[in-house]
């Protein structure tokens, strides 16, 4: 059998050129120039059936190391979390699943109250006034955060730690470049930032100091300590987290930060292949008006019942981007849902619970791999659930890698890949879904690879 996989007929073709008025598709490119037009036969393969087309997906799926048949002991930014089986029955219900940013909101009252609930969620978590309906990602965030602190101080420095996940200090960084921004950026000290330093940087030009905690190492930053040194310049703390980790920690809003900002995997959210993810961005109020994106609020129609709308939103941030607050007017509203569901199912007994089955098991498999000769702890700083090993200097980390996947296990981060002088240092993460028989065969096996 060769079906197509778009069914269309070839009197379908002639009447749709009937209709337009011309006599061949060829027609349709006469405006391209013949010299800059593609003169031959592309180089691609020749056209599938649907049933060869599923088995060729299929076989490229097979490629991949899954953690449904592979053990992840790989973090760094994407993680190996639980996800109850009643997010995918919520977000696979048409009137989410189709929905996408709420453009007539007097008809899209489910789609508004889920985001609302999100946003609700994200403010209980991060002890904050005020969150968006969601941003692209944990790295999008970031950067609109230094964006908002730039333009609310009117500074140009960022003050950013170099303990904040590479990847969104590139995205920051991308961004800085556009808007003419200046990026300083402080080293780390046994794992978190380097306090001595941080203040001898931060001065009366500082927008904003940016910090991650549980930080890209895993380890927790000192945010009391850091709140006065930038305040006292009238600047803004921006604080990068682990909403999964604010389960047992206390939240950045309560330490004195002014935006608190993270990716929502760790909530539901697939790993997937690295995306997509859900950000999240919250603020006090006095910063409320100037937060990117959308927000749904809540409110009373004439007749007393209650509704939700979008709120404190210009026309600027759909036709007028030039006098938008931010070019960012779109939001990740499935996953956010995803997030809202794990976290209504949850509760917060429940989210104390796994926080702290992270910090158990991460902790029991530290002293475990103290075993092997000549692997250590690289930090002393308290940790999450991530921890960086390091390997004896022999060690090559892409081929021990390659053995633990033989293995069945995918290990974790090749620090050196981003920071030079962590080179032979692996960043492990070892989440709630890991068994005491997993970590000890990966050490096992960790031990024999080396």
């Amino acid at each position: 059998m060769k079906h197509r996989y778009l069914p269309m007929t070839e009197q379908d073709r002639q009447d749709m050129m009937a209709e337009i008025g011309i006599k061949s598709v060829e027609e349709l490119f006469a405006d391209i120039p013949a010299p800059v037009r593609f003169q031959g036969i592309l180089n691609v393969s020749s056209a599938l059936s649907e049933p060869e087309l599923l088995k060729h997906t299929r076989r490229l799926v097979e490629k991949n190391a899954d953690t449904d048949r592979y053990t992840s002991f790989l973090g760094a930014g994407i993680y190996d979390h639980h996800i109850p089986a009643v997010i995918q029955h919520v977000i696979s219900r048409s009137e989410f699943y189709t929905a996408y940013t709420p453009y007539q909101p007097e008809i899209s009252q489910g789609e508004l109250q889920a985001i609302f609930e999100f946003q609700s969620y994200i403010c209980e978590l991060t002890a904050m006034a005020a969150a968006n309906a969601s941003m692209y990602d944990g790295a999008t965030a970031l950067a609109e955060a230094g964006k908002l602190a730039c333009e609310a101080t009117k500074r140009k420095q960022l003050v950013v730690s170099r303990a904040v996940h590479p990847e969104s200090r590139q995205t920051l960084r991308t961004a800085a470049r556009g808007l003419d921004l200046d990026i300083v950026e402080i080293d780390y000290a046994d794992g978190v930032t380097d306090q001595k330093l941080l203040a001898s940087q931060i001065s009366g030009q500082t927008a904003a100091v940016i910090v991650q905690s549980p930080n890209f190492f895993g380890c927790i930053e000192d945010l009391r300590a850091m709140e006065p040194l930038i305040h006292a310049v009238n600047g803004l703390l921006v604080v990068y987290t682990n909403p999964l980790s604010l389960g047992l920690l206390e939240p950045p809003g309560a330490l004195g930060a002014d935006i608190v900002i993270g990716d929502a995997q760790p909530l539901g959210i697939p790993a997937a292949l690295g995306g997509p993810t859900c950000g999240f961005f919250a603020v006090g109020s006095p910063w409320l008006r100037r937060m990117p994106g959308r927000i749904v609020g809540q409110t009373v129609d004439r007749d007393g019942k209650r509704g939700f709308v979008l709120t404190l939103q210009a026309r600027e941030q759909h036709i007028r981007r030039e006098k938008a607050t931010s070019n960012i007017c779109s939001n990740q509203a499935l996953l956010a849902l995803c997030a809202s569901v794990y976290l209504s199912v949850m509760g917060k007994a429940g989210l104390q619970e796994v926080a702290g089955t992270n910090v158990r098991k991460a902790h029991y498999a530290v002293e475990s791999f103290r075993r092997i000769k000549d692997v250590t702890l690289a930090f002393n700083s308290p940790f999450f659930n991530e921890f960086v090993l390091k390997l004896p200097e022999q060690a090559d980390i892409g081929r021990l890698n390659e053995a633990l996947l033989s293995f069945g296990f995918i290990g974790g981060y090749d620090l050196g890949s981003a920071y030079p002088e962590l080179k032979n240092h692996l960043l492990i993460a070892v989440t709630e879904r890991r068994t005491r028989e997993e970590i000890e065969e990966f050490i096992d096996r960790m031990e024999a690879s080396l």
